[in-house]
């Protein structure tokens, strides 16, 4: 499946802008609903901190799934676009009392909590209002996961979650405060996850802490494995959906679950990377000694993954589909020697105002934008509003 951009159309718009493929986002959906509802008490929350793009939401709504969020702008932003409060999981480090405030007020499905600290300022407050809160403990598994250290974050040194050695305490803590009710257990070890065995580790550290639960006569009533499931960033094109098979399969195959809980699931990268591409014009190509690069009105402020994780993201010339037979680098225009999209790549003859798509960058692209340098937040268009369907 070889992208198709609208390149007569793109002419009409300033760049750099964020452009989502919509026919690609609803075939993603509908697959991960497919492959999803194959299992029992499988439910899908769409980790929101990929991509709270308005109208994204919108269209991921109709899907019926959850959502996880990460802060109390994200569950204002996620009840704007018609999500039910009742389907909204709450995880984070550092939740501030007014966020607390607002996931007691509105009913959210749990909070996941990473401390016993926390734990205890979410009673407090829930006292305060005379309700309950119902909480996952995000436990920490001391199960790496096989992609970058900085998004890793399932390991014991890492600032997320609960000890294994400190759960039963947080649990007993739970059903000891008045205003708390414990519901399960949360866990995340990371993203850009494309090994499974990575999750079947995952599965047998629970698979372990189940049974220890059990003997102490504990029962979880949700068991959440977060989500990390990865995209192909090198050959988008060959894999435009990710293998939602495989790794629904994994937990089936792997994971013990007792009578009656429910398995719950935070996917984000996976749901949205592949349909957003940030198009970006060529400003100049500047011919240096050894290296030639092209400069592009795009920079770390539009896309920061490639400064700040060394990522990589599959880069072409819309405006020129031939043969790739030179060497560039790709660079913005950002005051920084990191903004920089990728060095030493086959690109067709380039030149200026020619159009180039940054590829799978539907995930951590327009979220992460700043306005560094003064520089405007990108827009963003999908394919239907300007009248491409297929």
């Amino acid at each position: 499946m070889t992208p198709t951009f609208p390149i007569e159309k793109f002419k009409e718009l300033r760049t750099p802008f964020y452009y989502y493929d919509t026919t690609l986002l609803r075939q993603t959906l509908e697959t991960l609903k497919e492959e999803s509802s194959k299992h029992e008490n499988y439910n899908v929350h769409y980790a929101v901190k990929a991509n709270a793009n308005a109208k994204l939401l919108s269209i991921i709504n109709e899907y019926g799934f959850g959502i996880d969020c990460v802060s109390g702008g994200e569950i204002n932003a996620v009840l704007s676009a018609g999500f039910p409060a009742d389907k909204i999981v709450y995880a984070g480090v550092g939740k501030s009392d007014w966020e607390i405030s607002l996931g007691i007020d509105k009913g959210i499905l749990c909070f996941n909590v990473e401390s016993l600290a926390e734990l205890e300022v979410i009673n407090q407050i829930s006292m305060s209002k005379d309700k309950k809160a119902r909480v996952c403990l995000r436990i920490n598994p001391e199960v790496g996961a096989h992609t970058h250290s900085s998004i890793t974050t399932g390991r014991a040194e890492d600032k997320f979650g609960i000890s294994m050695e400190d759960m039963e305490q947080a649990i007993k803590s739970c059903m000891s405060m008045s205003h708390i009710e414990f519901k399960g257990l949360h866990f995340h070890i990371g993203s850009q996850i494309l090994d499974m065995n990575d999750y079947k580790d995952l599965c047998i550290r629970i698979n372990e802490l189940q049974d220890k639960l059990d003997s102490k006569g504990i029962h979880a009533e949700i068991i959440n494995v977060g989500g990390g499931l990865g995209v192909d960033y090198v050959s988008p094109e060959c894999h435009p959906i990710p293998d939602f098979h495989s790794y629904f399969a994994t937990f089936a195959e792997n994971l013990k679950l007792r009578e009656g809980q429910s398995l719950h699931f935070e996917l984000g990268r996976a749901i949205v990377a592949q349909c957003g591409s940030l198009i970006t014009k060529v400003l100049y190509v500047k011919e240096g000694n050894i290296k030639k690069f092209v400069i592009v009105d795009a920079g770390m402020t539009e896309l920061i993954r490639p400064a700040l994780y060394q990522a990589h993201h599959k880069i072409i010339n819309i405006s020129n589909r031939g043969k790739s037979d030179t060497t560039y680098d790709v660079v913005g225009p950002i005051c920084e020697s990191d903004d920089v999209f990728d060095k030493d790549i086959m690109l067709p003859t380039t030149k200026r105002n020619d159009y180039i798509a940054i590829l799978t960058a539907g995930a951590y692209g327009e979220a992460m934008s700043s306005q560094y340098n003064c520089r405007p937040l990108p827009p963003t268009y999908l394919s239907e509003e300007i009248g491409i369907s297929d």
